[in-house]
C-alpha cells in the first residue's frame, strides 16, 4: 500500500468486512474502482455469540490494521457482512449488535460512520460473485449448512441453517457426526466394517490394542473401544464433531464404501436444501464454505446433482469482495 494515499488516489475510500464465526477480515478499497489497498484481520465476529464489547475490540483491531490513520477521514462508506446478523429485521439482536459494535469501532478509530451498511455474512458472500449479483440463491456448506434466496441483495427465504441439534444437513458437522456414528455401529455390530472406526478411534486416543484390525475385533475390544469413544466425544462441544469430516474424505479417497456413502448422502442433503427454494433453471447459485471450494469434497457430486436442475455453482472464498462492492453501492446511493 502506498505511503501517501492522498497523492496516489484522488477519490474516497470504502471498507468492506467479513465477520465470521472464527475470524473477522477487513479490506480497504478505492471507492472509484474497488481496488484493494489494505487488509486487516482479528478474532471472531459472530454478532450473536460474541459479546458486543469483544466484537467491538475485534473490529477496531481489524479495521485499524486495514486503514492507516492518515486515510481514515477519507472513508466514505463501510459495509459489513456479519455472521448472526440476519436480514429479517434491523431490530433483530444480531443486526443491532453488529451495528452497535461497528459504529463504536469506527468512532474509536476516527472513521466517519454516516454510511454504514450491515448485512449477513451470507448476503456479503453472495455479492462477492462476479458482477455483484442482486438476485439468486446462496449456499453455505462448511461447518454448518444453509441456503438463502436473495432478492435485491437481501435474503427473502431461508432453508436449514438450523444448527447442529436440529439441522445443518450435509454440513461438515453432519459429516463428522456420521463418521462417529458409523464407527460406533461397527463396534456394536449394527453397521458394516469401515476404516472410519480406526481413524476416529485414533483421533480420540483409543489405545492401539482396542482398535479394529484386519483380523478379529473381539467383543471385549469393541466394548473397550465404545467405552473410550463415547466419553471422549461427550466431553467436547457437539460442534467439534465437524473435525472428523476430513477423516471421511480421506477414507472415501481409499474407496471405503461407508465413507463414500456419507459423502453421497451429504450431497443429496445439500441438493434438497437448494431444491426447497424452488430454483428456476439457469438461476445463479453462489456457494461458499470449505466443502464446496476448488478442492472441496462435495463440489463435484453437488455440481452434478444441481446440473440436473439446470443450475451451476459459482464459488467464492468469503464475503470481503462482496462487502466492498456493497460499500461502493452504498456510497453511490444504489442500496440502502
Amino acid at each position: 500500500m502506498s505511503n501517501d494515499l492522498n497523492q496516489e488516489f484522488a477519490g474516497g475510500l470504502v471498507v468492506g468486512l467479513d465477520a465470521g464465526g472464527t475470524r473477522t477480515r477487513v479490506v480497504l478499497a478505492a471507492a472509484e474502482d474497488g481496488r484493494p489497498l489494505g487488509e486487516g484481520a482479528a478474532g471472531p465476529g459472530n454478532a450473536l455469540t460474541v459479546p458486543v464489547p469483544r466484537l467491538t475490540d475485534h473490529l477496531v483491531e481489524a479495521i485499524g490494521q486495514a486503514v492507516p490513520e492518515p486515510a481514515r477521514a477519507r472513508v466514505v462508506a463501510v459495509s459489513g457482512g456479519f455472521a448472526g446478523a440476519t436480514a429479517a429485521s434491523t431490530e433483530e439482536p444480531g443486526h443491532v449488535n453488529a451495528r452497535t459494535a461497528l459504529t463504536t469501532a469506527l468512532q474509536r478509530l476516527g472513521i466517519p460512520a454516516d454510511r454504514i451498511r450491515v448485512r449477513s455474512d451470507i448476503e456479503a458472500a453472495f455479492a462477492s460473485a462476479p458482477g455483484t449479483p442482486a438476485d439468486g440463491l446462496a449456499l453455505v456448506a462448511g461447518t454448518g449448512a444453509v441456503a438463502l434466496r436473495i432478492t435485491d441483495r437481501r435474503s427473502t427465504a431461508t432453508v436449514d441453517g438450523d444448527g447442529w441439534l436440529l439441522g445443518d444437513d450435509g454440513s461438515g458437522f453432519w459429516i463428522g457426526r456420521s463418521a462417529v456414528r458409523a464407527a460406533l455401529r461397527m463396534a456394536d455390530g449394527r453397521g458394516p466394517a469401515t476404516a472410519l472406526a480406526g481413524s476416529v478411534g485414533q483421533a480420540l486416543g483409543v489405545p492401539a490394542e482396542e482398535l479394529p484390525t484386519d483380523g478379529d475385533w473381539s467383543r471385549a475390544h469393541r466394548e473397550a473401544y465404545r467405552m473410550h469413544v463415547l466419553p471422549a466425544v461427550m466431553a467436547e462441544l457437539p460442534i467439534r464433531l465437524a473435525r472428523f469430516a476430513p477423516l471421511v474424505v480421506e477414507a472415501a479417497g481409499k474407496r471405503d464404501a461407508v465413507a463414500e456413502g456419507i459423502l453421497d448422502e451429504a450431497a443429496d442433503q445439500l441438493t434438497d436444501t437448494v431444491r426447497a427454494l424452488a430454483p428456476a433453471p439457469g438461476e445463479r447459485v453462489v456457494a461458499t464454505g470449505g466443502l464446496l471450494g476448488p478442492e472441496g469434497p462435495l463440489t463435484t457430486p453437488l455440481t452434478d446433482r444441481l446440473h440436473t436442475l439446470g443450475l451451476t455453482l459459482d464459488w467464492v472464498p468469503d464475503g470481503c469482495r462482496g462487502a466492498v462492492a456493497l460499500a461502493r453501492l452504498a456510497y453511490d446511493g444504489d442500496i440502502r
